[in-house]
């Protein structure tokens, strides 16, 4: 049975690694028969694996797309290739990718092996990701995102050490609920067992989260969603700096660039109006850079002093070496 078993996770392997495979060249590669490898193919259709088999002097075996995916078969190379992948997405995703690609790097990480997950470590530690993020104070521990996530899933309480905005640290213990991403931010909704109500956490100010091993009821949260519900509790945030800018190009093509972090309108023929609330203005300057469009800005003037400082720095950045003129 172990030969068996050793040898169908061989056959899954070869299978994902080429597209066809001549039905003698599989056989010499398991060391079985034909009629063996007939077998073991069945067997695998049978878990769910979509086998086609071509007939005649030139058949063989493919693996073609079903209906739902597979178990993957990952050797170790490919294993930390994939969870610092994940990683990456995590942090700098395409926009609606970042939470599954966060639930992913769970599983993954589960069923890592120890070495494989130092590895993983090794290679996070040594990378410096490339992010249009200016508020560098909110990167986050990769770790610390998984071991939430995992908690999440399992509906297993945590426990964790929590600053809020004025510095204050508490220790909390929570029945997590999930995991949202939204302006830049990831944050944990969650059920405060001290609070006895609903509560979002923001993960960069969450640290060494630890699961109790204590299992619970899902509650029933007060809002259509987890991401609804940290939008109703960041609406009522004040925010340093609300901008309003008019921009010469169409609310579709500003709304495709821009339309997570703003809100974006119509405002004449192939015009639009857009509103933002920022932290600080580095990050709507540059979103606004973005566009390849003109825009005049509305308010606030900080930000049309930012840009004008700006302005003379790319300026002087662009003219000629004044040191090197004056050496002539």
């Amino acid at each position: 049975m172990a030969d068996t078993s050793a040898r169908t996770l061989r056959l899954i392997t070869l299978l994902q690694s080429h597209r066809f495979w001549p039905g003698e060249e599989l056989s010499a590669r398991l060391g079985v028969s034909p009629r063996t490898l007939r077998r073991d193919v069945d067997r695998l259709r049978e878990l769910g694996y979509p086998v086609e088999a071509r007939r005649g002097v030139d058949g063989g075996y493919q693996l073609a797309a079903g209906a739902a995916l597979p178990p993957l078969v990952i050797d170790d190379e490919e294993a930390v290739a994939l969870a610092v992948g994940l990683q990456a997405a995590a942090d700098n995703a395409v926009e609606g990718i970042a939470e599954a690609s966060v639930r992913v790097l769970a599983k993954v990480v589960q069923v890592m092996p120890a070495r494989l997950r130092r590895r993983v470590e090794a290679l996070r530690t040594v990378t410096v990701p490339m992010s249009w993020r200016t508020d560098t104070a909110a990167r986050i521990d990769p770790a610390a995102l998984t071991a939430v996530a995992l908690a999440c899933r399992d509906t297993e309480r945590l426990r964790f050490r929590y600053e809020s905005a004025d510095g204050t640290a508490t220790e909390r213990q929570v029945e997590p609920h999930g995991l949202v991403r939204l302006e830049r931010r990831w944050y944990l909704v969650a059920y405060d067992l001290t609070r006895q109500d609903w509560r979002t956490f923001r993960l960069d100010r969450l640290t060494a989260p630890e699961p109790t091993g204590a299992r619970f009821l899902p509650r029933a949260l007060p809002a259509a969603d987890a991401a609804e519900f940290v939008r109703a509790g960041l609406r009522g945030l004040p925010r340093p700096h609300r901008i309003e800018v008019l921009v010469e190009a169409p609310a579709a093509t500003v709304r495709q660039r821009i339309g997570a972090w703003s809100e974006v309108e119509e405002a004449g023929a192939g015009r639009s109006l857009v509103r933002m609330s920022a932290d600080s203005l580095e990050w709507p300057a540059m979103a606004l850079g973005s566009l390849g469009a003109d825009f005049r800005v509305l308010s606030p003037p900080a930000l049309t002093a930012l840009l004008a400082a700006w302005g003379e720095r790319f300026t002087r950045c662009t003219g000629p070496d004044e040191q090197a003129e004056s050496g002539r």
